[in-house]
């Protein structure tokens, strides 16, 4: 997916404020008071129930283990950050060789749900964030997008989340995210547009700068053959 239009949207109103707010995940009180295990039997039986009243013959060979294997798919892969259980430790170290640059971790890859339709969200995230004097382990930002990934999403908050948590972990304003991505509840129902995709972006602190922006939004057009 390319990210050329965008880009050059951006860079084109780079002067315009851009205002943000936290977006949290909509559960429900008491979302975890039943274990992992119990919920994977409760939804077995209700997979059960869907695909018996679609029609489907769940004696078959083929379709007889369906509910179980979709139930543990929910929640221990798709699913799985939903639990805080499953947040990712993300320590930070101090940055004792005073690398003061702009640090891209690019091509991140983003497999989440789509909470309106439960179909899939396919893409890639770009990150960034300069130091204010902590690091961050490289793989633990790509730990951040999968984690925030793994549940029933839109991809504006999928942004936000990653940047929020982020400048948490760094205790630092300055971060940004841009996600590149594909819904397939746009690709396989509804207009059934295959070439689209949907781009979102989050800059704040020093991102809203004009250079500091404009150098982000050139690194991440940059391609490497490695």
């Amino acid at each position: 997916m390319k990210i050329e239009k965008f880009v050059t949207k951006e860079l084109s109103r780079l002067d315009d404020d851009h205002f943000s707010k936290s977006l949290k995940t909509p559960l429900k009180k008491g979302a975890f008071k039943i274990s992992d295990i119990e919920k994977i039997k409760l939804i077995e039986v209700k997979v059960r129930e869907i695909l018996d009243i679609l029609g489907m013959d769940l004696k078959d060979d083929s379709i007889a283990g369906t509910p179980k294997r979709v139930a543990k798919m929910f929640i221990n892969e798709i699913f799985s950050g939903l639990n805080p259980l499953n947040k990712p430790n993300s320590s930070t170290f101090k940055n004792s060789y005073k690398y003061d640059e702009m640090l891209v971790e690019k091509n991140i890859t983003v497999n989440s749900t789509c909470e309106h339709h439960l179909l899939p969200i396919v893409g890639i995230a770009h990150v960034a964030y300069i130091s204010n004097g902590k690091v961050v382990g490289l793989s633990k930002i790509n730990r951040i997008v999968d984690y925030y990934s793994k549940r029933p999403q839109v991809q504006e908050r999928l942004t936000l989340q990653i940047v929020e948590e982020l400048q948490k972990v760094l205790k630092t304003k300055d971060v940004a995210c841009v996600i590149d991505a594909k819904h397939l509840c746009v690709n396989l129902r509804g207009i059934r547009d295959t070439q689209s995709s949907t781009v979102t972006s989050e800059f704040s602190g020093k991102f809203k700068e004009k250079e500091i922006k404009k150098e982000f939004l050139d690194y991440i057009k940059l391609e490497a053959n490695f």
